[in-house]
């Protein structure tokens, strides 16, 4: 049977020295939705996140993975772009993409494809220093979906961008879903989430205050304020 869940974390913490930069949290993301993780800087976000990608340990608790304990060989399935997009500022667009094509023993069509995918066909000769700030985060979206992902995760991803290049990143977001792909997006921007996102967790020092589905007739900015303030009075 498969999970109605793509990603569930029970009980998960991580301690940095005498630390807690998350702690006893648990979230579940529902499978061909946008997650959107919601929090102030410095709340757990990204800490969160790179644990679910492998990059950092939990200190304790489980991530789930499809119904079952995640495991390394997951990252085949998981596509990520947390803080700065990896790119080679030498290289092109192109060259970025095959280079982890080749790592990842995927063939140079799909570099083709998610260029296309990303907007990015007629600037696949330009080298990425060329490339402003909207462009390189498409290649880093371009990069995390060249292994076909079930999940894509995109931490804060319209940092530096303009109302234009938000515009254009929210529509392909939501084209992502349509694909089958499960998105999770942390943002500290309410009203951008608003728009893209089907359900929400909003995290404060390393919790998670709440989670629930998107009503559209919900001011998001006066819950946020609501639960957060509730919470530093407590």
């Amino acid at each position: 049977m498969t999970s109605e869940y793509i990603i569930k974390t029970q009980n998960v913490s991580k301690k940095f020295k005498k630390t807690y930069a998350v702690k006893d949290l648990s979230l579940s993301v529902r499978r061909n939705t946008v997650y959107g993780l919601l929090g102030p800087n410095g709340a757990g976000k990204s800490t969160l996140l790179k644990m679910i990608t492998g990059i950092i340990r939990p200190t304790s608790g489980e991530i789930q993975f499809c119904g079952r304990p995640w495991k390394r060989k997951d990252l085949s399935v998981i596509g990520s772009l947390i803080e700065s997009p990896p790119l080679y500022e030498n290289l092109t667009a192109f060259e970025n993409l095959k280079v982890r094509a080749v790592l990842m023993g995927i063939g140079k069509n799909r570099c083709y494809e998610v260029l296309q995918k990303m907007d990015l066909a007629d600037a696949e000769n330009k080298k990425t220093s060329e490339f402003s700030l909207g462009m390189k985060q498409r290649l880093g979206i371009a990069l995390a979906l060249l292994n076909d992902p079930q999940l894509l995760i995109l931490d804060e991803p319209t940092n530096g961008l303009d109302p234009f290049g938000i515009e254009e990143l929210r529509k392909m977001i939501r084209t992502f879903t349509e694909s089958g792909i499960s998105v999770i997006v942390s943002s500290h921007i309410l009203s951008e989430v608003q728009q893209v996102a089907d359900d929400i967790g909003i995290i404060y020092n390393g919790s998670l205050l709440y989670e629930d589905k998107i009503d559209a007739n919900e001011d998001l900015e006066q819950l946020f304020m609501d639960i957060i303030r509730k919470e530093r009075a407590s």
